[in-house]
Parts: C-alpha cells; structure tokens; sequence
C-alpha cells in the first residue's frame, strides 16, 4: 500500500490542487483578481494567501501538472508539487502530490485552488475534526445559505451553469449526498434562519490511508454524472463527516465561472483585502 514506506510526520499538510486545462474556466489559477487597491492578483497567489491565514502552522504545497503554475508558484516563494495530467480531480491530484512528496502526515487538507474566500475559521475546524477525531477518515465543511448565497445558486442553475455544490447530511452529520443541484427542493425562497440548504465548500480534510484507497477504486456513476469528486467516498462507503457551520460575514463564493469573478472582487474590497 502506498504510505508504508513514506515518511510519518505528525500534524497535517494544506495542499493546494491546481490545474490549467480547467473546462469551464481554462487557465483559471493565473486568471487576474483584482483586491481592495485595484491591483490584481493571481488566483492562486489569492488562494496560498487564504490558506495561509487560516493555519499557518501547517506546510503548504501547491499540487499542479503545469509548468506555468508552477513558475508562478515558486515566483511567490511556495512549493509546487508536479502531478501526472491524468488526475481525474482534485483528490486524485492532492494523492499523488503526497505520492510525490514521499510523506504520510496525520491528516491531509484539500484547500481547493479558487477557493480564495474561505473563511479561516472554516479551515480551523476542520483541522480540529481531524486531529481530535483520529477515527475520521474524510471530513468537509459546509455552511448554512444566507439569502444571498440561495439566490446566486438559484441564479447559476436556472442559466445552466454548474456553480456551488449542495449537501445532504444524516442525522449523525454524515453525508448523504453531494449535487450540484439545489438540494432540498424549496417551494418558497426561506427566510435565512429556516434555510435548509447547505451550501459545500470544495475544503477536505482526509487521512492518507483514504487517500491512497480512493486514488485505486473506480469512479461511481454519480460522480461522473454530476462531476463532483467526493461522491465516489459515498458510493464505495468510505463516510464523510460534514461539519456544519454558520455563515460568515460574506459570501465564500468560489471562482467556478467568469461571471463569479466581479462579485468576488467586490467583496475583496469590501473587505479590504489588497
């Protein structure tokens, strides 16, 4: 098994899993962001600045098949970890950047590469499952939709956009089910403290042992279908605790369009976020 013979280090690792030949959005982690100042970013300087501010203390590696990525990467002073263009996803990339790296730490936090606005706290949490839960194979977060954030779901999905991702949980706080759909179906728009849909962040947390098995195991027919990575845990029954929290003071919307990118940027400056 892949892992017996790497190196165990305790704590955990933040990589960052980042590709060019993105389909809805090609050449996305170098795409422009522009912050507080007006000047612009690359995606993925924002994003190591994001998961930088939520844990610090963790190594951080940016996991990509790309020689331009890769450039820009090291122009900030980080880690690129090259990964074979046949990754299928991103789990499937973050498994073979740890391949790569020849370790096997406690626990292994996918922060997702347009996922800038991720809030810190959610990222501690996450980071508090795993290392106070040794049990927990795979864990992620989601969070309770704000009006706002119903609205621009509603939005992508009636212009048949694939935007934010959807959580169905038991009553144990386990997932039942990822989509890219708005689940649960609503009659009427809810006031916010009666919503129950829970928006997913594309932000994981696994052990490496779960890693090198769903690296090995086939992708599920649902997966394919709604091309969202983490459904082929749920369909070889490798459970994913879902940690459910409160909105933050801002939309944590990712940059999965175009049309995502101007209200990213405004709430980069309404942040103050240079």
């Amino acid at each position: 098994m892949p892992g017996d013979e790497m190196a165990r280090m305790s704590g955990g690792v933040i990589v960052i899993p980042a590709r060019y030949a993105s389909g809805r959005y090609p050449g996305k982690p170098l795409a422009p962001v522009r912050g507080a100042t007006g000047v612009a970013q690359p995606l993925i300087a924002r994003t190591i600045a994001a998961a930088h501010a939520a844990r610090r203390n963790l190594p951080l590696h940016v996991a990509t098949d790309d020689a331009r990525i890769a450039d820009a990467v090291r122009a900030l002073g980080e880690a690129p970890v090259m990964t074979p263009e046949s990754c299928a996803n991103g789990t499937e990339r973050v498994a073979a950047a740890i391949d790569a790296l020849g370790i096997a730490p406690d626990y292994v936090i996918n922060f997702q590469g347009d996922a800038l606005l991720t809030p810190p706290d959610f990222v501690a949490a996450l980071a508090d499952r795993m290392e106070q839960h040794p049990e927990c194979a795979v864990a992620t977060v989601a969070m309770r939709c704000s009006a706002s954030v119903y609205t621009h779901l509603l939005a992508d999905q009636a212009a048949g956009r694939s935007g934010g991702t959807t959580a169905i949980t038991d009553a144990a706080g386990r997932a039942l089910y990822f989509s890219k759909r708005v689940l649960p179906f609503l009659g009427a728009p809810p006031k916010d403290a009666d919503n129950p849909v829970l928006l997913h962040l594309g932000l994981y947390a696994y052990r490496p042992e779960a890693l090198h098995r769903y690296r090995a195991l086939p992708p599920s027919p649902a997966e394919l279908a709604e091309g969202l990575e983490q459904l082929r845990f749920l369909h070889h029954g490798i459970p994913i605790d879902v940690i459910v929290l409160d909105a933050p003071g801002w939309d944590p919307i990712e940059l999965n369009n175009p049309t995502d990118l101007a209200p990213i940027e405004a709430t980069l400056a309404a942040r103050g976020i240079a």
